[in-house]
């Protein structure tokens, strides 16, 4: 109906933005999720697309997390309602080939949190909170941020952050390593874009291997993935962008890649 949210956004291309669209807080629900499975698996689909931005719409949020009026529906069958498909939607956001950013310009909590560290990279605004306060709510967190959070910030850190429900401004998540930079007001989109653009005049070959290998890394041991560092070589040095790579930098220009 006219005058309803979208839920999610998709602005396609080389460099692909979601945004999700269901103000003012953005809040996850069952419904934002499942459009969200069906532009995850539009970008699958697409060799094009050289990097992904998430972010959200409006000042207040990135997003706020669930939506709690739906929590008294989803008693005694949370997981089957709700959590599955969220785990699985948010397993098919951090497994996308290409890299993937979360542009967070406003306040990222719970589900919202949650949904950014399925992202590779995440750039901040300044006055963004970002936390996974759901004990606070009598529920803990349960669309990853148990497992991702101390993969990111560590088992101590991440104990702290959850059992507390502790929330964080923007300069704390940097010195702790959950964002990777923290921008003025208004330009986290802007300098996520940046670094998008920068990333897709990588060889995508390249980018996309080196992404394979780093997700395994501190989950395997070190010669599994040392092995699978020399198998991805293997397959990029019999590319033609490795060539292209080469040649250019013989040439002294900028590289032309084409993805072969």
């Amino acid at each position: 109906m006219p005058g309803e949210p979208r839920l999610v956004v998709v602005e396609s291309g080389p460099i692909t933005t979601i945004t999700l669209e269901n103000p003012p807080l953005n809040l996850v629900t069952v419904e934002l999720t499942r459009r969200l499975d069906t532009a995850l698996s539009g970008i699958e689909a697409d060799d094009d697309v050289r990097c992904v931005l998430v972010t959200g719409t409006g000042e207040r949020a990135f997003c706020a997390g669930s939506d709690v009026k739906e929590f008294e529906a989803l008693r005694g069958r949370v997981g089957e309602g709700k959590l599955l498909l969220e785990k699985a939607v948010y397993r098919r956001l951090a497994r996308l080939p290409v890299p993937t950013i979360a542009a967070i310009q406003a306040d990222a909590l719970g589900g919202g949190l949650e949904l950014a560290l399925c992202c590779d990279l995440r750039v901040a605004d300044e006055r963004a909170k970002l936390g996974l306060p759901e004990v606070r709510l009598g529920v803990m967190p349960g669309s990853g941020g148990t497992q991702r959070l101390p993969r990111v910030v560590g088992i101590a850190r991440a104990k702290e952050l959850i059992l507390m429900g502790e929330i964080v401004d923007a300069a704390e998540a940097a010195s702790m390593g959950l964002v990777n930079r923290v921008t003025p007001s208004g330009e986290a989109l802007a300098t996520a874009r940046d670094m998008a653009e920068s990333i897709a005049t990588r060889g995508p070959l390249a980018v996309r291997e080196a992404k394979r290998a780093l997700d395994i890394a501190g989950d395997v041991p070190l010669d599994e993935g040392m092995a699978a560092e020399l198998d991805a070589s293997e397959r990029i040095f019999t590319s033609d962008d490795m060539l292209e790579g080469a040649q250019a930098f013989f040439d002294k220009r900028e590289p032309r890649f084409t993805g072969r």
